[in-house]
């Protein structure tokens, strides 16, 4: 059996044919072009589709399902993205319109978030486990929630916007208008602040030649390779990143207690550097510190395909 995996993004489309195991057997990517109508969307998401379809010799008639996830909030039990701020897709029926230009029968949709959480869970860090988390570390901080192999999207499906959990009352501003957010002290684009923030206060930092003297090409790299060099400034940065980061995993722990709660995006390529830790805190600040069953606390494995694989692994 053969699975269509559609991961829509701002920028990028990308899309996936896989088999049964999540394995992505054929892949392609175009540009979204976020400027044109709903369906001009769909009908360049359709024809990268039934081209790659083709190409594997295949038909539409062969794909036992397609999945699409898609940024804002997507209705699954009707196919329909209720609203999503990056692209016009308002009460829009995605699923519907994409089997319409396609001629695949089954086509479901989720939240991008959600999908990935999904792919995790049947073919990633998450496989054999009922319940789990899923977290990536990004632009904001994205999150997922399987509760007994099924996605958890709340009665509205606009759940698990982990990210905005508050973690400093009143502190940073977020663009969802509240303050104090969980993504503020632990996204990819929190650790650069954090960096340039610190760069600005110690000149003699070594993070500053890592720049090439300039604040504006620091990283959520430049930190992590500071310290690995002895940098008081950088280490200091990562300690606090990390104690943000734990402050966030702990409170989901302690609400869910998941079996196991995974970690996504490239701030996770620092490997034992972030996760050893971060591991250490957890340990000792979540609830169920005495417990003998523990929450698991893994690196997600699905990386950059993460969104095709759950997408197409939706109707599992």
């Amino acid at each position: 059996m053969y699975y269509v995996g559609v991961d829509l993004g701002g920028t990028n489309i990308k899309v996936g044919i896989c088999d049964g195991e999540g394995n992505i057997l054929k892949k392609g990517s175009i540009k979204t072009g976020a400027e044109r109508s709903a369906d001009e969307i769909t009908k360049s998401m359709a024809e990268l589709t039934l081209q790659l379809i083709s190409e594997m010799g295949l038909t539409a008639a062969d794909i036992t399902c397609a999945g699409i996830a898609t940024p804002g909030t997507a209705d699954s039990a009707h196919g329909v993205v209720v609203y999503c701020c990056n692209l016009p897709f308002l009460e829009y029926p995605l699923a519907q319109r994409f089997s319409d230009f396609t001629g695949i029968g089954r086509v479901l949709i989720e939240n991008d978030a959600n999908a990935a959480a999904k792919g995790e869970s049947v073919c990633g860090a998450a496989k054999g486990y009922r319940n789990s988390i899923t977290i990536t570390l990004g632009t904001g901080v994205g999150g997922g929630i399987v509760i007994e192999n099924g996605v958890y999207a709340g009665f509205n499906f606009a759940a698990a916007e982990l990210g905005h959990i508050v973690i400093d009352f009143g502190g940073e501003q977020c663009a969802c208008g509240r303050r104090g957010c969980w993504e503020q002290y632990s996204s990819a684009t929190a650790l650069t602040r954090q960096t340039r923030e610190m760069m600005e206060k110690c000149p003699d930092s070594q993070m500053w030649a890592l720049c090439d003297g300039k604040a504006e090409n620091a990283s959520a790299r430049t930190a992590f390779d500071a310290m690995r060099l002895g940098d008081k400034a950088g280490a200091e940065v990562v300690d606090t990143y990390i104690r943000y980061l734990a402050c966030g995993v702990v409170n989901l722990i302690n609400i869910f207690q998941p079996e196991v709660l995974c970690i996504g995006g490239g701030v996770c390529n620092e490997g034992d550097y972030l996760l050893k830790p971060l591991l250490e805190i957890v340990a000792n600040e979540q609830y169920s510190r005495h417990s003998v069953d523990k929450t698991a606390i893994k690196i997600a494995k699905l990386g950059n395909d993460a969104g095709i694989i759950g997408a197409a692994m939706l109707s599992l």
